[in-house]
């Protein structure tokens, strides 16, 4: 089974299915400052960018991630990538409701990283917003997690800023950058607090 390609629009942003085409984009947008990706995997120079790139339209074939590539509808610029991964299909028993479906049942979202001069913008609350509601209004997920390094105060923030509930600290967990085990703190957000996070995110959104 192959995860479907989707294309995301919102009012700044646009999640476009992640393509080869986008390499030279993210180039750029990981070039402006470096600093920013310490404890994060993000390719540096057009190699890294494609194998990058072949990596997550790897996982896409496996039907386990669907990546994008983030672009600023101001300009129409790569400003830099997210994906739905982790996803999970539950096997569920004969005769329940949602025996046989295709859509996932649960999902993460992650390899979310931002060029600098959209860092601290409506793009990462949007990027995150389209993906939620895809989620848990097509999909109907029961949940999504979201993972950060646990050095890493800036992404907690903003997991912590669009909804996310801190399940705990994951100790030796994830490969780093570096290819060293870190400690990743884990949040989620269910099915039923959807509503009512929705409506906080659309008006988060609506400030700009």
């Amino acid at each position: 089974m192959r995860a479907e390609k989707l294309a995301l629009q919102g009012k700044f942003v646009r999640l476009e299915p992640l393509d080869h085409r986008h390499a030279d984009g993210l180039v750029a947008a990981a070039a402006a400052d470096p600093s920013l990706y310490r404890l994060s995997p993000v390719p540096q120079g057009k190699a890294e960018a494609t194998k990058y790139i072949d990596t997550a339209l790897s996982w896409a074939g496996a039907a386990t991630a669907v990546p994008f590539a983030v672009v600023r509808v101001a300009d129409e610029s790569v400003i830099g990538s997210t994906r739905f991964w982790k996803i999970e299909r539950w096997a569920w028993p004969d005769g329940h409701a949602r025996q046989g479906r295709t859509a996932p049942d649960a999902c993460e979202i992650g390899y979310t990283w931002f060029t600098s001069s959209a860092v601290r913008t409506a793009a990462n609350t949007e990027s995150k917003f389209l993906m939620l509601r895809h989620a848990f209004e097509e999909w109907e997920v029961f949940r999504v997690c979201f993972h950060a390094d646990a050095r890493n105060e800036r992404s907690r923030r903003a997991i912590e800023r669009i909804g996310g509930t801190f399940e705990g600290i994951l100790r030796g967990h994830r490969m780093a950058a570096d290819f060293i085990p870190r400690d990743s703190a884990r949040y989620s957000i269910i099915d039923s607090e959807w509503p009512a996070l929705k409506s906080r995110l659309l008006g988060l959104l609506d400030r700009g």
